[in-house]
This record gives C-alpha cells, sequence and structure tokens, in this order.
C-alpha cells in the first residue's frame, strides 16, 4: 500500500484525540493508592474564543497534568467556562439589536431566554478549540458557573456572608461603567495615561451685587479636568493656611453658566501647589468630593444618567453625554467670560476593564463584600511559601493588595448572572433568603400583616468574581455536596496555572475562600504566565491584529 508523503494534521490529531477520548485517557477517579495530582481551568469566558495568552497558558497546563500521568499520579485537570456577567450581557444585547429588539421591551424572563439560546449556541466554543490544540482536561467534568447546583452554591455562600455580617448594603462610591450600565469593582478599572486639557475657571464671588454687575466683582479660579461637572458643583475649598484666599473665607462663590450660589470652605485636604489651590467640589461624581461633602455636610448633586448622559439636575445639556458637553461647557465658558486659559494636561483616567468606556465616580446603593476579616488568614500563607508564586516577585504585589484592602462591591446592575438573593417589601425593608417563601416567613416575624405577592426580589446580579472564587473546591462540589469523597482527595488542587493581571480578582479571593469554607488554601502554587508580545513588543490582541485567529479552527460541533 503506498504511503501518502504529506502529513494531514486534521486527520492525524482527530484520529488520535478520539482515541484518548474513547480510551478515557484524561479521565480522573478517586483512588486512594494513588497520590492526586489537581490542576483547575481558568475558566474561560462563554463569550470567548481562543487566544494567545489562552494558548499559553493551557500549553503549561497540559505539559504539567501530562507529566504527572507519565509520573504516575492521578491526574485530574477539571474545565469548564465561566458565565462573565458583563461580557455576556453585552454580547445578548448586541444579538438582540441585530434583530430589531430592545432589551428594554423584555421581561427578565424573556431577556434570559434569549441569553440561554446565545450561551447554547456559543458558550462551548473555546472548549471544543482547545480539543482541537490537543489538551487533555478530564472532558467528564466540564463545570460551568451557572450550573444548577453552582448557582446554589454561590446563593449559599451570600447568605451565609451576610448572616455572618461580611455582606451588607450601603450607598458608598462606587465605579460606574456607562456602557454596560453596572458598577464595577476597583479591580475592574484600568487606569491609562491619557493626555487632557486642564481648564482654568473663574467663579464669581457673592458681594452682595446684583448678579447681572458679576464680572466687574472678585472671583476665585479653579483648575480642572472634567468642565462638564462643575454644574453638581456644591462648594468651593481652599487650604486654611492658604494666604491667597484667607479674605474669602466664609464667603460664597456662583457657579459660571447656572449661578447656583455655594459656599467657599476649608480643609487641609486641598494641596496649595497644584492648580491654582482652590478645589470645585462635586461630591456625587468624585470619591475625595464625597467625603469632604460628608465631613462638611454640603449637598450631593448627581447630575448624571446611568449612561452617562447629563440629567435634569444638571440644568443644562440635558440628555446629552458627558464627553460631548465637555466640549460644548468649554466653549460656552470662554464666550461668557468664564474661561480664563487651558493648558495641556497629562493624567490618569480609568477605564472599564470589560467594554473600554471611560468610568464615572457615582454614588449608589450596592451590596458589598466587608474583606478585612476574610483576608487576615491569608496573608501569611503567600508571604511564608505556604502557597507558593511562580515568579516569587508576584509576593509582594499580593502583599501589597492585601495590606491596603478594600471592601468589594459585589452588585451588577445586569440580568444575566447569579441573582441576588434579597428581597424588599412595600417599604423598602430587606430579607435576605434563599427563596421567596423563606423571605416571606422572615417578614412574618416581624408583620403578620404582610402578603408574600408584596415581596420583590433584587433586580441585581452578582459579580462574576463572587462566583468563580468558589472554582476550586465547588468544581468538586464542596459546598453543595460538603465533605463527599471527591473534594476531600482532590483539594487541594496543586498548581494553578493564571495570568497575573487576575491577582487580585481571582488569586487572592480564592485563598480567601478556601480558607472560610474548606478551612484549607486551595493550591500549593500559582505559575504567573508571561504576557506574549509582538515583535514590536506589543502585547497580542485582536484589536491591534496582530494576534493568530483562532476562529480558523472548525470547532463549532
Amino acid at each position: 500500500m503506498e504511503l501518502s508523503k504529506n502529513y494531514l494534521p486534521n486527520e492525524i490529531e482527530a484520529k488520535w484525540y478520539q482515541h484518548w477520548l474513547d480510551k478515557n485517557y484524561f479521565t480522573s477517579k478517586v483512588d486512594y493508592n494513588k497520590q492526586a495530582y489537581t490542576i483547575v481551568m481558568p475558566p474561560p469566558n462563554v463569550t470567548g474564543v481562543l487566544h494567545m495568552g489562552h494558548s499559553l497558558n493551557n500549553t503549561i497546563q497540559d505539559i504539567l497534568i501530562r507529566r504527572a500521568r507519565m509520573q504516575g499520579k492521578n491526574a485530574c485537570w477539571v474545565p469548564g467556562t465561566d458565565h462573565a456577567s458583563i461580557a455576556t450581557e453585552a454580547k445578548v444585547v448586541q444579538m438582540l439589536r441585530d434583530r430589531g429588539i430592545n432589551k428594554s421591551s423584555l421581561s427578565r424572563e424573556e431577556f434570559l431566554k434569549y441569553a440561554w439560546e446565545w450561551k447554547d449556541k456559543y458558550g462551548g466554543i473555546i472548549l471544543q478549540q482547545l480539543k482541537k490544540l490537543g489538551c487533555s482536561p478530564d472532558w467528564n467534568r466540564v463545570n460551568f458557573t451557572m450550573d444548577d447546583d453552582y448557582y446554589k452554591s454561590v446563593i449559599k455562600v451570600f447568605i451565609d456572608l451576610h448572616n455572618k455580617g461580611l455582606i451588607y448594603r450601603g450607598k458608598r462610591m462606587i465605579n460606574w461603567d456607562v456602557k454596560a450600565k453596572t458598577a464595577l469593582s476597583d479591580e475592574e478599572v484600568i487606569h491609562k495615561e491619557v493626555n487632557s486639557k486642564l481648564y482654568y475657571i473663574k467663579y464669581y464671588i457673592d458681594e452682595g451685587q446684583n448678579r447681572d454687575a458679576q464680572f466687574d466683582a472678585t472671583h476665585i479660579t479653579i483648575a480642572t479636568v472634567r468642565p462638564e461637572t462643575i454644574l453638581g458643583d456644591t462648594a468651593i475649598c481652599v487650604n486654611p493656611n492658604d494666604d491667597r484666599y484667607t479674605h474669602l473665607h466664609g464667603k460664597f462663590a456662583y457657579i459660571p453658566l447656572i449661578n447656583r450660589r455655594v459656599p467657599i470652605i476649608t480643609d487641609e485636604y486641598v494641596t496649595t501647589d497644584f492648580g491654582t489651590g482652590a478645589l470645585k467640589v462635586t461630591p456625587a461624581h468624585d470619591i475625595n468630593d464625597y467625603n469632604l461633602a460628608k465631613k462638611h455636610n454640603l449637598e450631593v448633586i448627581d447630575i448624571m444618567n446611568d449612561d452617562g448622559t447629563l440629567n435634569e439636575a444638571a440644568q443644562l445639556y440635558i440628555g446629552e453625554d458627558r464627553m460631548d458637553v465637555r466640549n460644548k461647557i468649554a466653549k460656552a465658558l470662554e464666550e461668557n467670560g468664564f474661561l480664563e486659559k487651558t493648558e495641556d494636561y497629562t493624567n490618569q483616567v480609568g477605564f472599564s476593564e470589560r467594554t473600554d468606556a471611560v468610568v464615572e465616580p457615582r454614588l449608589s446603593l450596592q451590596w458589598w463584600v466587608s474583606m478585612k476579616s476574610l483576608s487576615q488568614p491569608t496573608l501569611n500563607v503567600v508571604v511564608e511559601d505556604a502557597v507558593k508564586f511562580y515568579p516569587p516577585k508576584f509576593k509582594n504585589t499580593y502583599k501589597h493588595w492585601m495590606e491596603n484592602i478594600r471592601d468589594w462591591c459585589i452588585s451588577r446592575q445586569l440580568w444575566w448572572g447569579h441573582r441576588i438573593p434579597a428581597w424588599y417589601d412595600k417599604d423598602g425593608n430587606v430579607e435576605v433568603a434563599e427563596t421567596k417563601e423563606a423571605a416571606f416567613d422572615k417578614f412574618k416575624n416581624k408583620n403578620s400583616k404582610i402578603k408574600i405577592e408584596e415581596l420583590k426580589q433584587d433586580e441585581d446580579v452578582l459579580d462574576t468574581w463572587f462566583s468563580s472564587w468558589l472554582w476550586p473546591f465547588e468544581v468538586f462540589k464542596g459546598i453543595s455536596n460538603p465533605g463527599n469523597e471527591e473534594v476531600k482527595y482532590y483539594y487541594p488542587t496543586n498548581t494553578l496555572v493564571t495570568a497575573p493581571e487576575i491577582i487580585f480578582f481571582w488569586v487572592a479571593r480564592m485563598i480567601m475562600a478556601g480558607f472560610e469554607y474548606m478551612n484549607e488554601k486551595p493550591f500549593s502554587e500559582v505559575y504567573f504566565t508571561g504576557i506574549v508580545r509582538d515583535k514590536l513588543g506589543r502585547k497580542m490582541s485582536k484589536s491591534l491584529g496582530n494576534s493568530p485567529d483562532y476562529n480558523l479552527l472548525s470547532c463549532r460541533q
């Protein structure tokens, strides 16, 4: 028989990969006669297709797991996908838009039907691509963060932490994604250096004269990169030790264009060497300004809608996007004699990690996790190498974050995801429970006349990372079936292979959850992959067009 001279990888690789599957070479079962070696795959988003980072990450995992098999260990590599609330909802909204359907025209239940339709059609593509690359996880163990048991486990953890006083609901300054229309945690904001303009704006002092005569009056000048936010100003603040402004202490000034009268206050928070040494205070749109407002009992005026357009409280440019308003208000200030000058200025601006929209600081009522007590047991395990980091330089990054940890905003204004198990009565009172019926029983203890029909569940869902921090043990049913043989055998896992940019999002939080619910670290070592770059030193990405297109792999089945 004549042999082909050409190697046909599609035929050969498909043949042997199927042979491996048929022989269950990748399957792992509890066997106490063998040493377990476990890796949990960082779950890629169901929206995703392979990129170079995935290829590098999974290649390293595949090498480690195959080596463990060759050493005679009971190697278990657990695959799965993450429901990715923000990214998936954006994909579904786009799909609906292409069909001529607006999300706002649908009920939550109708929207979720479309979301599951999208997930069922596209959600497994990346796993099929991993098969094409020859990766060898145990495909009988595929997990999804919205599987029924996983979903129930996430809810149980929320209720448990709430009962412990570690989850609370509070109105605080948050990061707002105007494109996805949801809150973000601090770690989901990417700060980039941006070339901006610094606008020097005159605020005329109230000297008791007629407002129409204020161009002849004394003024105070502030410098800002966000002139559109002057419409939400409620004070001007100067340092009490700044001699330039001593004569203005206790006086009032008028906000340009809208003539709102605001107090001139003093606080040592203001630095005398930035700009003019005078600070405009916009409490609803800056965290530091909000803290000043609380301290000095200032009014808080929110001038922005969910989508980043201005609302009626702004008085001007109602319904227009904040970025468009920036240019328009600068022109109006100049035309009306309020703009003293502009300067080129380089500053750091926060962008949404998911949508790349400029993030808006916003005062909002959200659900939070109190992190300090959760983080206390987890710092030393890394510092003292109970969990080893490779390369070890990332220990310093981890240590810095843990020592400066802030509370975690976990509510997201979306429909796709794990819905927050909180119910409200008509007066806004809230009870946390697994079901509406359980919440009703709690309400009845306080109000015997209440009717179950009056209760409304919280509209928000949980941050995606609130489910994936359970990954190393819930893939073995550690919460849904506590103490089962698999979680006792496979947990803690051995090696986690991941990217350094999610050391806060995921690695640190998994360590916290592991100690909180398993009383044990989730893994023994973490290998951080490098960043794959092109010959110009740029990070490979589809947006730059310098990354291979894995869609060329015919992976849909």
